[in-house]
């Protein structure tokens, strides 16, 4: 009496065996013969006793329903990262070798495409600027400080002064406001009208109240056309205009008080037309580089998790290993890439040791260290649920949440933006003011906020990474379930 008994393999979209099974088979046996299988078709199932090798996608391979027999096959989410099995010892080549050349990379990328825009700001300016001076005075005070103005070296960055008759500007101090806007120069001085005169009249009636200095001079240039390199240039003015001011004040009382009759009257009365008989009236690396810290965290992430995906840690490794592996290498990554990125800045003689001496470059690396793990561990929390497809969409919002708190004072900003104080950039700007120009030192503070958003990361990389290996699991379990049933 024959009978008959199914084998239906596991039908996997990602899994194909060695044999390349495609369809379920079905086997006669003989009682008289048990030894001989007659297969049909042929060419779908090897005998059952063969020794060749079949591969699986699941913890075991399972034998015909109503056999116990099992074929052993290796085991997902089992294997430690330092095991040292063919298959960890396969992957984990793989995955070092990716991780690796990816840091490698990166440094190189630091150091030669990088001093692109460092050297941009390295020394610079490098070169003058033109401004025009507009005498519309035409006395004392407006011959002075055009001759002694335009007369001044400018050096190698600052404003290279041209006099220009005030004839050219019919119009007054708006054509020359014109004039500039039209950026047919960047710069303009002028000695208004009557400033002569109305010093004079002050200093007979010795009468301050009578004369305002700061009217005399005007400075004027386009923020607009460079809001970076007019705050630079208005200082570099101001210096001049102060020691022009200074020798006028000088001329001025060896040619007029010293020889008037009222010298003490002057000076008990209005000592700032002895001292300052004219002033001025303007009108109107750190942020670009905490985007570039981003960058490198967010390179290190991709790189990082290419290179699981490589290896195929993430059903190879146990749920801790997997999580311990992600852990270290981003410290590691980071812990060197953060020391290139600050001896980058060295390089270009960014001055670490105004505050903290020789201990400020150390200081500097370990904030830039905090603030690359800080950035970086919560895209990598992120990627575990959005994976590579959506995780652009996180890194826009954590780019613009930082962005938008880092370049003005919050104080200035509306209240909803208060959230700054506790995100990473506002402190790592902080702490780079205060390592570098000296402001108010809360380091403490600065790098407590950072290392409690590192905190926050080793916290929630374990808990999304065990939660979509749940996930993983029941899918496994219900494909298998699905696959268990005969055809």
């Amino acid at each position: 009496m024959d009978f008959r008994r199914t084998y239906t393999p596991p039908i996997m979209d990602s899994w194909r065996s060695s044999r390349h099974l495609s369809a379920p088979a079905e086997f006669h046996f003989s009682p008289t013969n048990l030894g001989k299988v007659d297969e049909k078709p042929p060419s779908l199932m090897a005998p059952l006793d063969s020794q060749e090798t079949v591969s699986c996608p699941h913890e075991i391979l399972r034998g015909p329903a109503d056999s116990q027999e099992t074929v052993a096959c290796p085991s997902d989410f089992s294997t430690q990262f330092f095991d040292k099995s063919p298959k960890a010892t396969a992957a984990r080549s793989i995955y070092l070798k990716t991780v690796c050349t990816g840091v490698f990379g990166l440094s190189i990328a630091i150091f030669a495409i990088f001093p692109i825009y460092w050297g941009s700001l390295w020394s610079s300016p490098r070169h003058t600027l033109p401004g025009w001076i507009v005498d519309f005075d035409g006395g004392a005070v407006g011959q002075f400080v055009s001759g002694a103005l335009s007369a001044m070296d400018p050096g190698k960055d600052g404003v290279f002064w041209e006099v220009v008759p005030a004839s050219r500007f019919p119009g007054g101090i708006s054509d020359l406001e014109n004039a500039i806007v039209q950026e047919k120069t960047w710069y303009g001085l002028t000695i208004n009208a009557g400033a002569s005169a109305n010093l004079s009249a002050a200093l007979a009636a010795a009468d301050a109240s009578s004369y305002n200095a700061s009217l005399a001079l005007t400075f004027m240039g386009n923020e607009a056309r460079n809001e970076l390199m007019f705050p630079i240039h208005l200082a570099f003015v101001t210096q001049q205009l102060t020691a022009v001011s200074l020798k006028f004040a000088i001329q001025f009382l060896q040619a007029n008080i010293s020889s008037s009759a009222n010298v003490a009257n002057i000076l008990s009365k209005a000592p700032e037309l002895a001292a300052q008989p004219i002033s001025l009236r303007a009108s109107a690396v750190t942020f670009v580089g905490l985007i570039y810290l981003l960058i490198l965290s967010f390179f290190i992430v991709v790189v990082s998790n290419a290179a699981r995906e490589a290896a195929g840690l993430n059903r190879l490794l146990t749920l801790g290993s997997l999580i311990r592996v992600r852990l270290v290498s981003s410290f590691v990554a980071y812990f060197f890439i953060s020391l290139f990125y600050t001896l980058l800045s060295r390089a270009f003689q960014l001055p670490f040791d105004r505050r903290f001496g020789d201990a400020g470059f150390v200081i500097f690396w370990m904030l830039n260290w905090a603030g690359m793990l800080a950035c970086g561990l919560a895209l990598e929390a992120m990627i575990t649920l959005l994976t590579m497809r959506f995780i652009p969409f996180f890194l826009i919002l954590w780019i613009i949440s930082n962005v938008s708190i880092a370049e003005y004072p919050l104080q200035v900003l509306p209240h909803i933006h208060h959230y700054g104080f506790a995100w990473p950039f506002y402190n790592i700007s902080r702490a780079v003011r205060s390592i570098v120009f000296r402001t108010k030192n809360d380091l403490g503070l600065n790098f407590g906020i950072i290392l409690g958003w590192v905190v926050l990361s080793c916290i929630t990389i374990p808990l999304f990474q065990w939660f979509v290996r749940r996930r993983m699991v029941a899918s496994m379990r219900k494909a298998e379930r699905i696959a268990s049933i005969p055809l």
